[in-house]
């Protein structure tokens, strides 16, 4: 897991992190740990929205048109 200790909304550091709010994300070694200057500016990241586009398969991207030096199927 891989820490950070700088608050991603007031971009500072925070001392002593162990005494103040964080987050995890993700999982595993691919997790982070962020830590925040306080509860309000957590909830501030937590209210970011975030979009999930391997969950929304209404638009296909998918270009039916040959490249050039394409060939035929």
């Amino acid at each position: 897991m891989r820490v950070t200790t700088t608050d991603p909304i007031t971009m500072n550091d925070v001392p002593n992190p162990e005494a103040h709010p964080f987050v995890i994300e993700g999982e595993g070694d691919a997790a982070i740990k962020i830590f925040f200057e306080n509860e309000e500016n957590k909830q501030a990241y937590l209210d970011i929205a975030v979009e999930h586009p391997g969950e929304d398969f209404t638009t296909n991207l998918d270009n039916p048109q040959a490249m050039a030096g394409d060939s035929p199927d």
